[in-house]
């Protein structure tokens, strides 16, 4: 094994992100559709396609985080963490580790024990990884399904939730994204050329005909179908939009179909705004933190740093990157919790060998 080599994984609910780390340097980094909900299966193809990116991945130590658990193909999060863990053992071996937060690495024979730990620790990846290098911060990882704003104060997290439900509690979780979310989920009305219209609460269009009519979503990220199946260009994005209040693409122009796109794209931002706020206003951070954007949403982490006064950087300014690859850096700040278990394990595995 190369003792060098450690692979980040995160594996949620709809994707699967990795991160190649040699030598605590980011080479490497890839996301992967995978509806788990549709079956673990499609866990064993992105497995494939990552040992043919990495044909000597079978070399590298496996770090991983989780929050597919939630998937309702599992009875319950304990059975969907044990299935998750028993899957990447038998693919990588004793070679794996699970990062259980607050409680560190666990190998797999120790998941049943602490399960609840293990369970959609990434958030906690990723603001362990920040804290170590930013002292006074909020972490903004707006990603394709959820956003997370988790409070570091004086290098140490001070998130008030410690699991999903904690943290739905607390608004540290807001289960919005900019591609996968349902537009009924953002506002029960919404502004039509001026005028106020209830919104049909079907799923018509998400998040992400929103943003390609903003032209803000990169394509790369836009990775699932639409949700009628149709083209993702901004002719279906508009007709998927004019279903939500009951019309068609062709009674209006572009423009109507990009101004109501705005009107979407303020509800959420908000939503995400009022939720940062009661974050903020809890820890008593002063004005001297910075948000720390990650997750494919990134691009609006500047207008509401801008609401608080704040300064906004980049999660892959922060970590050592392949300079001659700009899409590693751009990939870095999207899958920031694969980046961060791999350098986290790396960083423990360069101290454990520093003792001995």
């Amino acid at each position: 094994m190369q003792r060098d080599l450690v692979i980040g994984w995160d594996i949620g609910g709809a994707h699967v992100k990795a991160a190649r780390i040699e030598s605590g340097r980011v080479c490497d980094v890839m996301q992967w559709v995978c509806p788990l909900w549709q079956g673990v299966a499609h866990l064993d193809a992105v497995f494939d396609a990552a040992a043919q990116r990495w044909p000597d991945h079978g070399d590298a130590e496996h770090a991983v985080t989780m929050s597919g658990e939630m998937a309702d193909i599992f009875d319950d999060r304990e059975t969907g963490v044990g299935a998750l863990a028993n899957r990447l053992a038998s693919r990588f071996g004793p070679r794996t580790s699970f990062y259980a937060g607050r409680a560190g690495w666990q190998p797999y024979e120790a998941v049943t024990d602490h399960w609840a730990d293990i369970a959609s620790a990434n958030w906690h990846a990723t603001a362990a990884l920040i804290a170590a290098r930013v002292p006074a911060a909020v972490l903004v990882d707006i990603g394709s399904t959820t956003t997370d704003f988790i409070a570091i104060r004086e290098g140490v997290l001070v998130s008030r939730g410690t699991d999903d439900a904690g943290r739905l509690r607390s608004g540290e979780l807001v289960y919005q994204g900019v591609v996968r979310t349902p537009l009924c989920a953002l506002a029960p009305r919404i502004r039509f050329r001026g005028e106020p219209h209830n919104v049909m609460n079907e799923l018509f269009a998400t998040t992400a005909d929103i943003y390609r009519l903003t032209g803000e979503l990169d394509p790369l990220h836009d990775q699932h179908p639409a949700a009628d199946g149709g083209e993702k260009d901004r002719l279906g994005s508009s007709r998927r939009l004019a279903r939500m209040i009951g019309r068609d693409a062709r009674e209006a122009s572009m423009a109507d179909w990009e101004c109501f796109a705005r009107e979407w794209r303020k509800a959420q931002l908000a939503h995400l705004s009022a939720n940062l706020a009661q974050v903020l206003g809890r820890v008593g951070l002063g004005h001297d933190v910075v948000l720390v954007a990650a997750g494919c949403g990134a691009f609006l982490a500047d207008e509401l740093a801008a609401q608080f006064g704040r300064d906004v950087m980049p999660f892959a300014s922060l970590v050592d990157a392949d300079d001659t690859d700009d899409t590693a850096a751009r990939w870095t700040q999207v899958c920031a919790p694969a980046v961060a278990v791999a350098l986290l394990r790396a960083d423990e595995r360069c101290m454990a060998d520093a003792t001995v």
